[in-house]
């Protein structure tokens, strides 16, 4: 496989005003406190924080995007099924990844885990792996348009096989 693999970032426009107010709060507090270098120092710190905490807080997910992005799926599965757990007991992380992450994303790491197993058994040619965790993905997230698109896929790809 030479192509590019089809990954998406859905944005959640909602989550990024806690984005801007973190900015400006920290801009507005180290120029009240440095004055001319407040400026600087507000947006370094904003963006320490913000890189800082998506970087060493969903470690496991980032590894595992790393590894697909390389084509490992068999290495990146048990990298997104520690995601999901991490997350699983440490929901608050998830639900709050706007504030705490500093991320927009529209859809939790929770279903990106579960959808990213899916897509990795999927493309590793495990069909009813990739169905199971679609589904469970399906179970907590009734409304995921993408293992529900997925779930399409599959059901295509298996009337094209019995045609």
């Amino acid at each position: 496989m030479t192509g590019r693999l089809p990954l998406l970032r859905q944005i959640s426009w909602y989550a990024v005003a806690p984005q801007i107010i973190a900015l400006t709060s920290a801009i507005a507090l180290a120029t009240y406190l440095l004055a001319d270098a407040g400026l600087y120092v507000g947006g370094f710190l904003y963006l320490a924080y913000s890189s800082g905490s998506r970087q060493l807080i969903p470690r496991y997910h980032r590894r595992g995007i790393r590894l697909v992005r390389q084509q490992q799926f068999d290495r990146a599965i048990p990298l997104f099924e520690k995601s999901l757990a991490f997350f699983d007991r440490n929901s608050w992380l998830d639900r709050y990844r706007s504030i705490v992450l500093m991320s927009a994303s529209a859809i939790s790491y929770r279903e990106m885990a579960m959808a990213n197993i899916a897509f990795c058994h999927a493309q590793l040619g495990h069909g009813s792996n990739a169905r199971y965790w679609y589904e469970r993905c399906l179970e907590r997230y009734p409304d995921s348009a993408l293992a529900t698109t997925a779930l399409r896929m599959l059901d295509a790809g298996n009337d094209k096989a019995h045609a």
